[in-house]
Formats: C-alpha cells, sequence, structure tokens
C-alpha cells in the first residue's frame, strides 16, 4: 500500500510504526474471510482491509475521526484473526490500537457514550469497585428493560451471584509442593478475579502440585487492555505498575516466568516491550517482562503434566481463545495438556472465529457480540460436548451466557485431573 505522510508526521514514531504497518499491506482481501464483522454484516468498512483504509485516511490528513469512521472501527473485535490470514505480515493489532488512541483524542463521542466508556475504564480495572458494581447491577437486573438500550447489557450480563474474594488474591508466596522446577509470578488480574475467583486458586494448585514456587507480587492488577483498546492512556499506567510490580519480585529472588490465566490479558503482557518501545525509563524492564510472560498452557506444556489423579474421561468441547490462538499463536498446547488429563477433546466448527466477549466489546456493542454468542454456541453444541473449556474470562461468561453447558477455564480441568477438586458447576 502507498503512503503519503509528510517528513513531519515520519517525525513522530508512532506514525512512523504506522506507516510501515500500511506498507506491509496489498490490498488482497484474506483477512475478510475471517473477519467476524465482515462474515456477519457483509460491509467492506467492516471488514480488516475496509478499516486499514479508513485508518490510513485519517492518519495522513492528520485530522479529527469522523463518526463514520469511529463506528466502523468501533465494530471490530481486536480478534486478531486478520492477523492469523493475512499472507503479508500486517500488523493490524498495533494498528488498529493506535487508531483507538487517536479517536480518543480527537472524537467528541455522545454524552452517554463517553459517560459508559468512562465507567467501563474506571470500574472494570479496579476489583473492590467493580465488585461494588456488580452488587448494585445484580439489585437494578429486575428493572433492566426500563434503561435505555445502551445501558441494559452490563445488567444483562451481570452475574446471579458474586463470589467470595479468594484468600490467594493477596500479596504472598506459596511455597512448591514438589522440588525442583520454577518460581513464577502469577497475575491474579481484576475482573477474573470477582467474577471467577476459583481459576486463580485452580491456578496455583497446578502450579504448586508441578514444583512451582508462587509469587503474587506486591502491586500488581490490572494488565491495562481494557484501557488501552479502549484508546484511554490509563492503559499504560497499569501496565507500567505490574512492570515495576515483577521487576522487583525478580530482583528479590528472581523469576523464571510471569504467568497469565486469562489470554486477552497475556496477549497483552507479552505486548509491554512494544507499548512502552520509546520510554527510556523502563523500556528494557518492559521487555524483559514480555520475555518471560507465559500462558499457564504454554508453561503447563514446557513442565508436563503430572498423570491423572482422578478419573475424568469426559467430553470437553475446547473453545481457542482468540487471543490466544491468534494473540499468541498458543493452539495446541492446551488441547494436548486436556488430552494427557484424560478427557476427550473435541475441536468446535468455525473455531477460528470469534464468541463476541472481546474485552467490553459485548457491553458496548451488544447486538453483534450476542450474535456471535449464538453462532459460537450453535457450533459448541452441535459436538454435543459435556463440558466446555477456554482459557480466557471473557470467553467463559459470554459463552455461558447462551449455553446451559458447564463452561469452566481448562485449568480447572487440569487442576481437576491432577488431584484438585472437581469445578463446582461441573456435575459428579
Amino acid at each position: 500500500m502507498q503512503t503519503n505522510f509528510t517528513p513531519a508526521q515520519l517525525a513522530d514514531p508512532a506514525i512512523r510504526t504506522a506507516d510501515k504497518i500500511l506498507r506491509a499491506c496489498v490490498h488482497c482481501g484474506f483477512c475478510t474471510a475471517t473477519c467476524p464483522t465482515f462474515v456477519l454484516r457483509g460491509d467492506e468498512l467492516d471488514s480488516p482491509r475496509g478499516r486499514i483504509y479508513l485508518i490510513k485516511d485519517m492518519l495522513e490528513n492528520d485530522r479529527a475521526a469522523s463518526a463514520e469512521e469511529v463506528k466502523h472501527i468501533d465494530r471490530c473485535l481486536s480478534c486478531l484473526s486478520c492477523m492469523t490470514t493475512c499472507p503479508s505480515g500486517v500488523d493490524y493489532m498495533h494498528l488498529v490500537d493506535h487508531a483507538r488512541h487517536h479517536i480518543e483524542r480527537t472524537f467528541r463521542r455522545p454524552l452517554l457514550d463517553r459517560v459508559i466508556r468512562r465507567a467501563f475504564g474506571f470500574v472494570l480495572p479496579r476489583p473492590a469497585i467493580f465488585r461494588a458494581a456488580l452488587n448494585v447491577a445484580k439489585l437494578g437486573k429486575p428493572f433492566a428493560g426500563l434503561l435505555p438500550a445502551r445501558l441494559r447489557a452490563p445488567f444483562a450480563m451481570a452475574p446471579s451471584a458474586i463470589p467470595k474474594a479468594s484468600v490467594w488474591d493477596k500479596p504472598r508466596v506459596i511455597s512448591r509442593q514438589q522440588p525442583n522446577t520454577r518460581r513464577v509470578a502469577l497475575m491474579t488480574g481484576c475482573a477474573q478475579k470477582v467474577l471467577s475467583p476459583q481459576i486463580n486458586e485452580a491456578t496455583i494448585r497446578l502450579l504448586t502440585r508441578h514444583g512451582c514456587e508462587v509469587v503474587i507480587a506486591e502491586g500488581a492488577g490490572c494488565c491495562g487492555a481494557l484501557n488501552h483498546h479502549l484508546g484511554q492512556d490509563e492503559g499504560l499506567t497499569f501496565a507500567r505498575k505490574n512492570i515495576l510490580a515483577w521487576s522487583h519480585a525478580m530482583a528479590s529472588g528472581g523469576l523464571d516466568a510471569v504467568v497469565i490465566n486469562a489470554s486477552g490479558c497475556g496477549t497483552t503482557v507479552k505486548d509491554y516491550g512494544f507499548m512502552f518501545r520509546d520510554d527510556p525509563d523502563i523500556a528494557d524492564k518492559a521487555a524483559e517482562i514480555s520475555s518471560l510472560a507465559r500462558d499457564i498452557t504454554e508453561l503447563m506444556s514446557e513442565i508436563g503434566l503430572m498423570a491423572p489423579a482422578n478419573a475424568t474421561g469426559r467430553r470437553v468441547a475446547y473453545h481457542s481463545a482468540c487471543s490466544l490462538q491468534h494473540g499468541q499463536k498458543i493452539r495446541n498446547e492446551p488441547k494436548q495438556l486436556l488430552k494427557d488429563a484424560g478427557f476427550t477433546v473435541l475441536d468446535p466448527p468455525e473455531g477460528h472465529l470469534c464468541c463476541g466477549s472481546a474485552g467490553t466489546y459485548n457491553l458496548l456493542q451488544p447486538e453483534i457480540a450476542n450474535e456471535l454468542r449464538d453462532r459460537k454456541v450453535a457450533n459448541i453444541e452441535s459436538t454435543r460436548p459435556e463440558i466446555v473449556a477456554a482459557g480466557n474470562i471473557g470467553c467463559i461468561a459470554q459463552i455461558a451466557g447462551g449455553t446451559d453447558l458447564p463452561v469452566v477455564h481448562t485449568v480447572e480441568l487440569l487442576d481437576w485431573a491432577t488431584g484438585g477438586p472437581r469445578p463446582r458447576n461441573i456435575p459428579a
């Protein structure tokens, strides 16, 4: 693709990066076949190629984003399926992230949109505030139908019961049960530990059972992805806190890995090196943390799963989260671990397509998100599973909203198979 940025524009490192990404695109259109919004809508502007044209025009002309551009860029899930498909290696992830920050700086959204987006960006990354908000939403859920359409989705998705906070969320070092392997930091996250604290608990049991000393680092929290993908600069603030917290843990005892069990977070943590590439104060530390980041299934594949202690044998439909298969290129490891644990693993049709969760997408774009969820659920149920497994809390909540099948994190099944408790929503 030919670009026409001025020398003055190219003096900006972010524009130089965008220019390089744009020039890699050859207009082939392969991305349209695997883009969820194009598959649903059939609109070229709701495809990666179409959005690339919109972003190019917006950045080259150094102008504020238009309402039409914002509409189509907002509809992008950042599922990154297009990057898996692209034969030219177009770095669409960083291009659309740049566009979102440009939109946030230059486009004035309607008041209700601004309030909703700021509220999500403030509430979701802060567990205590998120827990309080969920309790309010639970009370208001019966009256959600009286609210404006834009406000109904958060109430509809609010769980009827909110689990108690886990005792393992606070900073500590958890000793290994077996000698010899690794010392790792576990990212406990934000929304996940409110919605499903059992995921972190299962992760800790699995790691310590396999010889890992687990560090819950003081000062670490939200990865920053939610704010980053909303175009909000606060995402960098959260990311910086994590980098400093894990760097301190590394300096005080060493770390072999930073383990993440929410794949959307993992994709972002692995990108810290890029996000802080031009910050001389933290660039080296950010790159080091990114190099240490491992999805829990990635690390467990390196360690090797012990022989199952509990009989399993259930039929498990594995949903490959977009952030895992497209963002981190981790595809076979989770399925092989589940097989090693004794499960029968099923591959649903259209496994490359997003379920519609995508961070805050199902809250901000509920119509498209629900269409994708229903399509995903139909494909999963066609395999006649007993259980659905996924590696991302957003996917778990999204899919569970459309099926009566138990939907659990992959790590819960691995923990159960190797001696942990049966996940509470799986019948005996």
